[in-house]
C-alpha cells in the first residue's frame, strides 16, 4: 500500500517527514494546553514542516483507506480475503470495542520498535563476550533444526534464553519512550512513596529511572549485561519493567499496573506483539547471515528524546558469513 517494501527505501520521505515533525508534536504534547495554538503556529515556519504534515497526512489517508474498505465488505455481509493484522482488529472492536474503548479510527495508528533492536545490536557490538555468546547459541540452533532455514520462526526464536536475554537487556538500558506513560489516579486516591495524590491527578514516571535503579537491576545497572537476566532475582527485574505493579521499592503505586515498555491494559500499544515479533525474529536472522562491526568503536552512538529515544551514529559493517 504504502511502497516501501516494493522500493525498498523511504518511500516518498514519509519517514524522513515523521523524524521532521516529531519534536514539535512531542513539545506541543507536554507543554499546557493554552499555549499549544501559538507554539504550533510558530512551529510551522520550522523548515519542513508543512510538507511533513502533508505526508503525515497521506499516510493517515491511505490507513483510513483500507480500514474503511474493510468497514465496506462487513457492511455488506461479505468476509475478508485474507486473515490478517486489520481483520483481527475489527474482531476485536466488533466484539468489545465499546468496553475497552477501541474505536475505528485507532486501527489506523502504527508503533516502531526499531530504538530497541539498535540498542542490542550496539550493545552487542560493543559487547564481545556476549555477541559471541548469541551467535553461538544461534548456530547451535541452527544445526540442531531448532531454527528453521532461511527464514527464523518466531516460535522458534522466544526459545533461545540468551536471546531472550539480549533483547529484555537491550530494552533496560535504552527505554524506547523517552518520556512518562502517565496515569490518572482513580477514584479514591492512592499514595506514592509516602506522598498522598487525589483523585483525578496525573503521575507517571520516566522508564529510565526503574531500570537503572540499582535495587532492582543490582550494582551494575549502569552496564549492558544480558547475564543479570540468569540471576535468582530475574523475575523480580521482569516484574517491575515488562509487569510492574510496583514502580520501585520506594515508589509504591498500589492502584494500577504499568508497562513501562508497551503500556497495560486498555491502554496497550495495539503493536506489541508485532514489534516483539519483529525483534526476535529480525536479529538472529541478522546475526546467522553476517557479521556486525561498528565502523569506529570509539564513536559514540547519539540519541535524541522526543517521545521515543531514537538512536543515530550507529555507523556499522556487515560482513557476510
Amino acid at each position: 500500500m504504502f511502497g516501501f517494501m516494493k522500493d525498498k527505501h523511504d518511500y516518498r520521505g514519509y519517514i524522513a517527514s515523521l523524524d521532521i515533525l516529531l519534536p514539535i508534536m512531542t513539545a506541543a504534547c507536554v507543554m499546557p494546553t493554552y499555549f499549544r495554538p501559538v507554539f504550533l503556529l510558530g512551529g510551522a515556519v520550522v523548515p519542513g514542516v508543512w510538507d511533513g504534515l502533508k505526508k503525515l497526512r497521506d499516510i493517515e489517508q491511505a490507513a483510513e483507506s483500507c480500514v474503511h474498505e474493510r468497514l465496506r465488505l462487513l457492511e455488506e455481509g461479505k468476509e475478508f480475503k485474507r486473515k490478517d493484522i486489520v481483520a483481527s482488529l475489527f474482531e476485536i472492536q466488533q466484539e468489545k470495542g465499546d468496553k475497552v474503548d477501541f474505536g475505528i479510527l485507532d486501527v489506523s495508528w502504527r508503533f516502531t520498535l526499531r530504538s530497541a533492536i539498535t540498542s542490542v545490536l550496539y550493545h552487542l557490538m560493543k559487547s564481545p563476550s556476549a555477541y559471541n555468546r548469541l551467535i553461538e547459541e544461534i548456530d547451535e540452533a541452527t544445526s540442531s533444526g531448532q531454527l528453521s532455514h532461511p527464514n527464523i520462526r518466531y516460535n522458534e526464536a522466544v526459545k533461545l534464553r540468551y536471546l531472550d536475554a539480549c533483547c529484555k537487556e537491550g530494552m533496560r538500558v535504552h527505554p524506547s519512550v523517552g518520556l512518562t506513560l502517565p496515569r490518572h489516579v482513580p477514584p479514591g486516591g492512592c499514595s506514592i512513596s509516602g506522598q498522598w495524590f487525589d483523585a483525578g491527578t496525573r503521575v507517571g514516571v520516566n522508564a529510565a529511572v526503574i531500570h537503572f535503579d540499582k535495587s532492582i537491576s543490582s550494582s551494575d545497572a549502569d552496564e549492558f549485561n544480558p547475564e543479570r537476566w540468569f540471576r535468582e532475582d530475574a523475575a523480580n527485574m521482569d516484574r517491575y519493567m515488562f509487569q510492574a505493579i510496583h514502580l520501585a521499592p520506594s515508589i509504591l503505586i498500589a492502584c494500577a499496573d504499568n508497562d513501562l515498555q508497551f503500556g497495560a491494559g486498555s491502554r496497550t500499544c495495539i503493536g506489541k506483539n508485532i514489534s516483539l515479533c519483529e525483534m526476535y525474529r529480525v536479529i538472529p536472522q541478522l546475526l546467522r547471515s553476517y557479521y556486525l562491526e561498528l565502523a569506529e568503536s570509539r564513536v559514540l552512538r547519539e540519541t535524541h528524546n522526543y517521545w521515543f529515544n531514537k538512536p543515530s551514529n550507529v555507523q556499522t559493517r556487515l560482513r557476510r558469513r
